[in-house]
């Protein structure tokens, strides 16, 4: 079947879930929720059976990273919806009048066309198509931050996400008309065909480049974009922190990867986009590790966390320079990237969709939630710990992996280029994880509960398996990393 078939039934998904919504009389909404996992699920299965290198239309093109990718925003979809059941008593305290699950049924159809917009910007080749699709999931993104109406919190996040994402638009579309009034074009390829002829001026399209980085640094979280990350996932809800930390950082980078690929390849742009990319790394590696070590709230922490992460992967892009790539032992960047970014998907929301549980249970955002949870549920203490030491990069989990590749990568091209500043910085950055994230593991096991915060945690049985698949897949692929590589 043709590829763009994967985003109508994603499509046709949400609408069904919001018909459903409108016109039940059933007070619950869990069946909504359930719909939309088995319907992503099914999405997922038939990605498999899409094949091809294809374009369609000149705008969407389908090829093994775009699967890839989608795949990544699909399951993370499917994560977020079963968190949101879990999640449904706090929404119900913030959003509905009565003790009813009715106001909160569009949480868990909304993110069904956020997933369409993010999967189109898998496979959008035509800086048009980016925009329009990138807009689609942002537009669905300032719903989901701020739902829960009744939190302060949440209304001050979203405005803030509103506010700085408008902004971030602006920057990108500036970006976007600049190369097209240099390049005439708004298709990449074209774009790469002009400025190889060596017809167009270099300043002008190297300051679009500059403003489209913009846009999409706000959308991966690098520094100095991220500003709005810290207060944006500490006030929304816990599933939404998820999806933003997951879906949306691994949607900016396939699009960046399609954007920077265009320039990385030409002789002209190459090297001020090497330049650029280096620098935006290693703020964003010092920054992101640096400010997490003294956060004591359990989001603001993950969130400066995700910053760092962000690090981690842009320093594997300068080596997608033509005469690096071709040169490279192992992986390539691109693989490597997306290899890390399958990883940060999985140990990600194993550690989000446990402190939802934790949540649900205690009004305590901060780490002293965690306090005690070996005692009050060894199951979720355990899957924790391996969640937090795949973050970290702990030898064999798939976090290891992931940021062995990204080194790897960043080593050869610091070899050929001497920006050894980049890697060092990297290595201060891992030696700071290793800190900040071991604070959650010695509040799980050397800590007492906090008062009143002795009870057992019921574990229901549909997230008790996701927990313990999630645990098995980041075990599983740090031991095996070709059952990813291979779909690459």
């Amino acid at each position: 079947m043709p590829a763009y078939y994967l985003e109508i039934l994603v499509l046709v998904l949400g609408f069904t879930m919001l018909g459903w919504e409108s016109f039940s009389s059933s007070r619950s909404r869990a069946g909504i929720a359930n719909l939309g996992i088995a319907g992503l699920l099914i999405a997922f299965l038939f990605l498999f059976t899409v094949h091809g290198n294809k374009s369609y239309w000149n705008i969407y093109h389908f090829d093994n990273l775009a699967a890839f990718y989608k795949g990544i925003i699909i399951l993370a979809t499917l994560l977020v919806l079963v968190m949101g059941r879990n999640f449904s008593p706090v929404l119900k305290k913030y959003t509905s009048d009565c003790n009813e699950e009715s106001g909160i049924g569009e949480y868990y159809c909304i993110p069904i066309f956020v997933c369409c917009g993010l999967m189109w910007m898998a496979s959008a080749k035509d800086l048009i198509t980016i925009f329009v699709s990138l807009e689609l999931a942002t537009i669905g993104f300032y719903v989901l931050v701020s739902f829960m109406r009744r939190n302060v919190g949440s209304l001050e996040a979203g405005v803030k996400y509103l506010i700085l994402g408008a902004l971030s638009t602006g920057f990108f579309v500036y970006g976007i008309a600049w190369l097209f009034g240099s390049t005439g074009s708004f298709e990449l390829d074209e774009i790469k065909q002009v400025i190889d002829s060596g017809s167009v001026e270099r300043a002008p399209v190297i300051f679009a480049i500059a403003l489209i980085l913009v846009g999409l640094g706000f959308k991966i979280a690098a520094v100095p974009f991220h500003i709005w990350v810290p207060d944006v996932y500490q006030g929304t809800s816990m599933p939404m922190t998820a999806y933003l930390s997951v879906a949306s950082k691994a949607a900016g980078f396939v699009v960046l990867i399609r954007v920077l690929e265009t320039f990385m390849h030409s002789e002209m742009t190459a090297g001020p986009c090497v330049l650029l990319i280096t620098v935006l790394a290693s703020l964003t590696l010092i920054i992101g590790n640096l400010a997490a070590i003294n956060q004591r709230n359990i989001k603001r922490l993950l969130a400066y966390s995700s910053i760092a992460h962000a690090g981690f992967l842009m320093m594997a892009i300068p080596a997608m320079k033509k005469n690096i790539s071709s040169s490279l032992q192992g992986p390539s960047a691109v693989q490597s990237i997306s290899f890390y970014l399958a990883g940060y998907l999985i140990m990600s929301m194993l550690c989000f969709l446990i402190m939802t549980i934790i949540r649900v249970s205690s009004e305590s955002e901060n780490l002293d939630s965690l306090n005690g949870l070996s005692t009050r549920s060894p199951f979720l203490a355990f899957s924790m710990t391996i969640g937090i030491a795949s973050l970290a990069g702990v030898p064999l989990t798939v976090g290891f992996l992931g940021k062995f590749m990204v080194f790897n990568v960043a080593v050869q091209h610091a070899i050929n280029s001497g920006f050894w500043f980049l890697v060092v910085f990297a290595v201060l950055g891992a030696t700071a994880g290793f800190y900040y994230y071991f604070k959650i593991i010695k509040s799980i096991y050397f800590y007492a509960p906090i008062s009143g915060g002795n009870e057992t945690l019921k574990v229901g049985s549909l997230s008790k398996f996701v927990i313990s698949l999630l645990v098995s897949l980041v075990l599983i692929f740090g031991i095996f990393p070709n059952l990813i590589m291979q779909f690459l």
